[in-house]
């Protein structure tokens, strides 16, 4: 049903609700609260605290207008009480709210307590009726909608509007949750934190149970297609040609992507290894493996410094066996970015490596047998799919130094089979972390120019890049700090400066001329997390380290300890709090990512891991894949059951399963 049809929705407030992406009655019944105002917590007035949020029950026993109700600010107010104690409510230019309020009733009142407490006051408090005490809904917002209107249009909206059962009724007896429409009436107008409850948990378990269904049936719908089926080849030359011996998780990663080639249906594997694991030689051994079949090889990262240093490393293992390897990058000419294509096309650049401009379709390959896409998480399942088209549905590889919480890895990586490289290369040596205050700058800086020195290299990262007029002092930008080491500490010592803004030309002639020991220091903001490698590169500096979570920090100190000479990383903060202590205590203690990743989803707490995010999955209405991360599991274990038993949900009882599967996913397509 069209929003216009609604009572009290005429064709201007439709267009404010269309940029929330609302156009009908049902969008707008699951255009979910992003909050609530709990008017069931009372607190006698006596109790309240300045400066704090409270909600009340009180009576009004006198009202007073302004002197005159056309000053500039008029204020008109309402003395309340509790029968204990008093409080005065002030009413800013809001006549008509005022009179809303009748003498000697009582109502619930909520705000923030101001004044002190002799005289407590709260200004423009929300109030409701004792019998409609409850949860209040917020929304997000955009300009021209209050939350009082769309809480009028949701009432109205619900009396009309019904959902068809998507859950069998079987599944809901055995998982305790309530009926759709009963959960969706509750989510927006809960009486108690139990019917909020009950209607979250209703909503999420669907909601997860459509996604990880939805991200089954994918996985199963690449083995109905045949891929690029490929033979068995002596990989010898390969091997013998590396400078290296590889860790048996390498080997065992390099055998099952061999293994998932030679299959009739697509390989759609993920490889997932903590930072300098050595997950590039697995792919680069299967760009290998499919050349000698004859197919080519699509390479792609997530920024340009990245994809250079992947045309390099692919350059390594691959040119001395005659394999072709190209590059193609928004820095590149016209006429250059043309003659690579061009080359792609006609087959003779055998491994293509670049950014995103590979996944755009005027990007052709002769034969393509192979797609490796490198840090996984920043690309989603709809652009993956893109990359399938290029070729009679190549073989995808993803690859991720993110270390991710196993429960979350059941959702995010739903759709792939998982290899874990859980080993270091040998002659890796542990980096040594400290977490020291600004006192020991001095020291800090002494330890650098010592090994810069001795002919080493080292980073110091920055959180910001701009300083604004309320950032403090000791939290310089990147730039400022640049200018101030330069002409201080480091004068005379060859530094770049590296941050996301600027040119491309400019960063990669940063990067190059660090990587070729030109720059012995490097001044950077977070643009260095992934994928710099720069085995001289021996200590790196944390300024300001309680900004950055710790699967960040634990991003950025895999840039050292990438050679054989013992490497550091110093975390500096003068951040007291027990939650930054308890964060760099756990970067000190261990370098084992996946360790990091769970304290740090424990203490960031739900819903902060990843932040609203979801890694490029169809958008969540209301789940959270850490606040929820509980559920994933059962979840996880239903799924599998319902694929198993009916791969393509046909059966009538699953009929709403698969509805509420096809509404998820063709919501992804059209972010």
């Amino acid at each position: 049903m069209e929003l216009t049809f609604l009572k009290g929705v005429g064709p201007k407030k439709a267009e404010l609700y269309q940029k929330l992406g609302i156009n009908t009655a049902e969008e707008l019944a699951k255009f979910y609260p992003r909050d609530y105002i709990d008017f069931t917590e009372l607190t006698p007035i006596k109790d309240m605290c300045v400066g704090e949020t409270y909600a009340f029950r009180a009576a009004v026993f006198k009202k007073s207008e302004p002197f005159s109700r056309y000053a500039r600010v008029a204020v008109y107010k309402a003395f309340l009480t509790d029968g204990e104690s008093e409080i005065t409510a002030n009413f800013f230019n809001s006549k008509f709210t005022f009179d809303s309020l009748q003498l000697n009733k009582e109502y619930i009142f909520y705000g923030k307590i101001t004044g002190t407490v002799l005289d407590p006051q709260i200004s423009s408090p929300q109030f409701v009726l004792p019998e409609k005490q409850g949860l209040l809904p917020k929304y997000p917002l955009t300009a021209g909608l209050s939350n009082k209107m769309v809480s009028a249009n949701m009432k109205t909206a619900l009396a009309i509007v019904r959902f068809e059962e998507s859950l069998p009724e079987d599944m809901r007896e055995k998982y305790g949750l309530i009926g759709i429409n009963d959960a969706i009436q509750k989510i927006h107008f809960p009486k108690n934190a139990e019917e909020y409850r009950q209607a979250r948990r209703r909503l999420v378990f669907e909601e997860l149970l459509m996604l990880k269904l939805g991200l089954s049936q994918m996985k199963n719908r690449g083995r109905t297609l045949s891929g690029a089926v490929m033979t068995d080849v002596d990989m010898s030359e390969f091997f013998e040609s590396l400078p290296f011996v590889p860790t048996n998780a390498q080997m065992n990663a390099v055998n099952s992507c061999i293994s998932d080639m030679k299959r009739l249906y697509p390989m759609n594997r993920l490889i997932q290894g903590d930072v300098g694991s050595g997950k590039t030689m697995v792919a680069a051994a299967a760009a290998y493996f499919a050349c000698v079949n004859g197919f080519q090889t699509l390479v792609m990262a997530p920024t340009e410094v990245l994809a250079r240093q992947h045309y390099n490393t692919f350059m390594g293992f691959l040119s001395p066996l005659g394999v072709s390897v190209g590059l193609l990058s928004g820095s590149l000419s016209a006429a250059e970015k043309k003659e690579v294509r061009k080359k792609a096309e006609s087959g003779e650049i055998e491994v293509l490596i670049g950014t995103h401009a590979l996944i755009q379709r005027s990007v052709g390959m002769k034969n393509l047998g192979l797609a490796i896409v490198d840090e996984q998480h920043r690309f989603g399942v709809e652009q993956r799919s893109v990359l399938a088209e290029k070729g009679a549905n190549p073989h995808i590889m993803a690859m991720s130094a993110t270390p991710i919480p196993r429960t979350l890895a059941l959702i995010i990586y739903g759709d792939m089979d998982v290899s874990v490289i859980n080993e270091m290369p040998k002659g890796r040596i542990p980096i040594k972390t400290y977490a020291v205050d600004t006192s020991f700058r001095p020291r800090i800086y002494a330890f650098i120019k010592k090994h810069i020195a001795a002919g080493r290299q080292a980073f110091i990262v920055c959180p910001l890049v701009e300083s604004g007029e309320n950032t403090p002092p000791e939290k310089q930008s990147a730039t400022e700090y640049y200018n101030t080491l330069t002409s201080g500490e480091f004068a005379g010592i060859p530094t770049g400066l590296l941050y996301g803004k600027m040119k491309q030309a400019d960063k990669d002639a940063v990067m190059s001329d660090f990587r070729d020991n030109k720059l012995k220091l490097l001044i950077s903001t977070t643009v260095i997390e992934v994928g710099i490698d720069v085995p001289n590169a021996v200590v790196m500096l944390i300024e300001n380290a309680e900004q950055f979570g710790l699967s960040q920090l634990h991003q950025l100190r895999g840039r050292v300890g990438r050679g054989a000479e013992q490497s550091f990383c110093i975390l500096m903060t003068d951040n007291k709090s027990d939650y930054t202590r308890e964060r760099l205590k756990a970067m000190v203690d261990t370098t084992d990512g996946y360790k990091i990743a769970d304290t740090d989803l424990k203490l960031r707490g739900p819903g902060n891991f990843f932040g609203r995010e979801q890694h490029g999955l169809p958008p969540m209405k209301i789940a959270d894949l850490a606040d929820d991360a509980d559920m994933l599991s059962e979840i996880d274990s239903l799924a599998e059951k319902i694929i198993a038993d009916d791969p393509f949900m046909s059966a009538p009882e699953n009929k709403g399963l698969k509805a509420g599967v096809e509404e998820l996913f063709n919501n992804l397509k059209t972010q």
